[in-house]
């Protein structure tokens, strides 16, 4: 629960994989030469692996997705999105995910067909595989196999009825890591915008990782498409994706397993640093976990995200890091999932399933979350004066050995800061309070709500965070350390997150209600 605490599709698992059994063997096919157009290929036994890469015609691209039809769109950002992702359905019956591209993207059709090509090599249990392109005229589509569970993204973030367990979670780390592994030993180490929603789940269950993010958006296109705050620096600096740069992003998706939340990696390093691990994790989890995998995953995590490319971990490490933790290797992924195995996708088209767009909150809201979520920060501000320091109560013991004079100059830092903050001199209230926090004698969630509002006031909403989630830290179930963190992630234009943390600070707020509080 929060940005403090916790939360990665091929064919079924043959009952499952044990770990220290050999992975099945890889097919490899060479590049197409110029085919007629072609049907998609046939599956071979259990539609497990598909073993050939054809060139696919437009018409029956347009067929397979009923003329490209809106309700067919499965990509995260829907009608929105730079390149559109439709599911499709072949004359076979077979499902197929098909990117079409915008038509400027890759002019060059000669080079289109070679990057797409190399990519159709690949063959691995761990990747939803390409099976075919088309270049036709000006359009330009890849065509892969088609995961039909969702994405970690929405099992994750979104979930409905259970979270994914904690076993599920190293299995998807792990998974995500072979096919990683995979690609360096065929001289593809770069993929582009590695995330949650690059991970999916097939008809057993199983993680997969999406072959699309294997190409770039276009021959010239950037290669991140998430927020700055999740790019890799030195992508900030010289625009180029490196092997290490990927490995900074299989760092962020660690995050976002133990988490549960999309956190920028600046953040949850602060805790990491200070040592706060079980504050990292997942509430959803409810304990559930063994605390020594993960101290390893969090150390892992850490290790991904350092600064220099040269301080990061490289694929193989990532692997033997990760194959130890894996348990209940009998148990296969549609089950650790809490869903039916599919032998086949549905025969007709739904609509598709995506993150949701930002919408009113799920609960009826106390006059925080009302001025949370429209972002008034004055009546934020007049809420807090208003309770003053109601809510710190219990959140220190002191002896009477600890009152000394650095106390009362504690102390008196605070109330300065109070007055400057009553009367809205922010700059002056960061000060005073930042003098009382670095003390150390003492902690107040109260402060940290109070400095992360004087932060939003400055316009500084990657600090106001920080500090929302450190009210979290010392109050873990205090609904307004939520509230604080929904508005600066709104401020930092990360609605979907911002909406589930208003919920869930409302939900503790109706706890609160119910047991008389």
């Amino acid at each position: 629960m929060g940005c403090c605490e916790s939360t990665f599709l091929t064919e079924t698992h043959p009952e499952k994989l044990q770990s220290q059994q050999p992975a099945p063997p890889y097919v490899a096919v060479e590049p197409p030469p110029p085919l007629p157009p072609a049907v998609g290929p046939e599956p071979t036994q259990l539609g497990e692996m598909v073993s050939t890469f054809s060139e696919f015609s437009f018409s029956d691209l347009k067929a397979a997705t009923d003329n490209f039809n809106s309700n067919f769109i499965v990509s995260e950002s829907g009608e929105k999105a730079p390149n559109i992702v439709y599911k499709g359905r072949l004359h076979n019956r077979k499902w197929i995910a098909v990117k079409k591209f915008t038509k400027v993207a890759w002019p060059d059709a000669k080079q289109f067909v070679e990057e797409a090509s190399g990519v159709g090599k690949l063959r691995h249990p761990r990747f939803a595989n390409l099976i075919g392109y088309c270049c036709d005229g000006d359009e330009r589509l890849l065509v892969a196999e088609y995961m039909p569970n969702d994405t970690l993204a929405k099992h994750l973030f979104h979930w409905e009825n259970q979270t994914i367990e904690w076993a599920m979670r190293l299995r998807v780390a792990y998974y995500i890591a072979e096919a990683l592994e995979y690609c360096t030993t065929k001289g593809r180490a770069l993929y582009h915008d590695l995330n949650a929603y690059r991970v999916l789940f097939d008809e057993g269950g199983d993680p997969r990782l999406s072959c699309f993010g294997l190409m770039k958006n276009s021959r010239d296109g950037k290669s991140y498409s998430t927020n700055l705050a999740y790019t890799p620096p030195e992508y900030l600096k010289n625009g180029r994706v490196t092997p290490e740069s990927v490995i900074y992003s299989f760092g962020t998706v660690l995050l976002d397993l133990l988490s549960g939340k999309h956190i920028p990696p600046s953040h949850a390093l602060d805790l990491i640093r200070g040592k706060n691990i079980i504050l990292l994790m997942d509430s959803h989890l409810e304990g559930k976990f063994s605390t020594e995998d993960a101290t390893v995953v969090v150390n892992l995590a850490s290790q991904c995200l350092q600064y220099e490319p040269r301080d990061r971990p490289n694929t193989e490490e990532l692997v033997s890091t990760l194959a130890p933790l894996q348990t209940k290797v009998d148990v296969p992924s549609y089950v650790m999932l809490g869903m039916k195995k599919q032998e086949d996708a549905p025969a007709a088209p739904v609509a598709p399933v995506a993150p949701a767009a930002p919408v009113a909150p799920q609960r009826p809201l106390s006059s925080m979350g009302e001025a949370c979520s429209r972002m008034d920060l004055t009546a934020i501000h007049q809420i807090l004066v208003m309770t003053h320091y109601r809510d710190d109560e219990g959140t220190n013991e002191l002896s009477f050995q600890e009152w000394t004079q650095q106390m009362r100059d504690m102390l008196e830092a605070r109330k300065r800061g109070d007055f400057a903050f009553r009367d809205k001199n922010f700059k002056a209230a960061i000060d005073c309070y930042s003098q009382f926090i670095d003390v150390g004698t003492m902690v107040s969630p109260t402060v940290f709500a109070r400095r992360s509002l004087c932060h939003l006031l400055c316009d500084q909403p990657d600090a106001a965070l920080r500090d929302a989630m450190q009210a979290q830290c010392v109050h873990p179930d205090w609904p307004t350390a939520f509230y604080m963190q929904s508005v600066a992630l709104a401020k930092l234009d990360m609605q979907k997150d911002a909406i589930d943390m208003l919920n869930e600070a409302a939900a503790l707020e109706e706890k609160r209600q119910r047991g008389g509080r």
